[in-house]
């Protein structure tokens, strides 16, 4: 049995977790770069039963699936991996697994860009490491509105972190209702209103296909032009040309962004060069205590599959 480990790029999987186990019983290839072209992938994958993808590094559509016929197995982290073609892994008879997780790690990532933006973290730290001082005036979060958009396990707990400093929080997402707004400590109101009044508007939600673009440019439109929008959830929930041509014409305060249409991020991008953006590499989930529980339910998972499928390669 041969199992590849993808898009490990710290390099990190098999210190964070016992993989005895598996590799009693299979040879373990471990991948720190990463593969954009699906032609590249397919050869890549050709020779492995098993696979570990972390989170959607690296997508495994139907016309990758169909053309790896001795892939029997694929783990991901995370309960959900929307880069998976599921009704295309079930037809080839491909078993799929997750892993258990927390939300703390995109929480606190959240709120480090939030603060990050507010008082231009990078630049002040950028200028005291050339021999300089003080550049700005920061934005003061006491007292000033924290817009919510998607009010879920992330989204509740990034509200309650607005109101313990002292912010209005408000929030709206297409299924939120007053009572459950108010359960998780905001007030709701509507889209329109959201837009018309954050002063920093947080981002907690899944992408789909009614959730891609819904940050476009009339949404950008009605945003403060002092606002700044945090996104750590999917990058397509924003239109990225849109928001980029709002911060180049400083029609917004500023971005955090952890989460991009295209990742990694293509080394030209203006979002990597902006002044007014907070850009950080899709790490709110890399965090010590979340990778050892995806790589140690990763393990156990394929474990368990070698188990029952011993003498099962294609």
């Amino acid at each position: 049995m041969k199992v590849a480990i993808l898009d490990d790029y710290q390099g990190v999987a098999l210190q964070l977790a016992d993989w005895s186990p598996v590799a009693d019983r299979a040879e373990i290839t471990v991948f720190t770069d990463h593969l954009a072209d699906p032609d590249d992938v397919v050869a890549r994958l050709a020779p492995f039963d098993v696979v570990f993808v972390m989170r959607e590094r690296t997508p495994l559509p139907r016309e990758v699936l169909e053309r790896l016929p001795r892939l029997r197995m694929i783990a991901s982290n995370g309960k959900v991996n929307a880069a998976i073609d599921m009704a295309a892994a079930q037809q080839q008879g491909i078993e799929v697994s997750g892993s258990g997780g927390t939300a703390a790690g995109t929480v606190e990532m959240t709120w480090a860009l939030i603060l990050s933006a507010a008082r231009a973290l990078p630049t002040e730290n950028a200028s005291l490491r050339s021999g300089g001082w003080q550049t700005g005036v920061g934005t003061e979060l006491a007292g000033r509105t924290l817009g919510v958009l998607g009010l879920g396990r992330i989204g509740s707990r990034v509200a309650r972190v607005g109101a313990a400093f002292g912010m209005d929080v408000i929030a709206w997402s297409q299924n939120l209702t007053p009572a459950a707004a108010e359960a998780a400590g905001a007030r709701w109101v509507d889209r329109d209103t959201l837009l018309d009044t954050a002063d920093v508007l947080s981002i907690h939600l899944r992408l789909s296909d009614r959730t891609r673009g819904l940050i476009g440019a009339d949404a950008l439109a009605r945003m403060k032009p002092t606002a700044l929008l945090i996104n750590t959830s999917r990058g397509p929930i924003v239109d990225e040309a849109a928001l980029v041509s709002a911060l180049r014409a400083d029609r917004l305060g500023g971005a955090g962004l952890d989460v991009f249409d295209t990742e990694p991020l293509p080394a030209q991008h203006p979002l990597r060069s902006l002044d007014n953006v907070v850009a950080t590499p899709h790490i709110g989930y890399v965090t010590d205590r979340q990778y050892r529980r995806f790589f140690a339910d990763a393990v156990a998972a394929i474990s368990d599959w070698l188990d029952r499928n011993s003498g099962a390669a294609r």
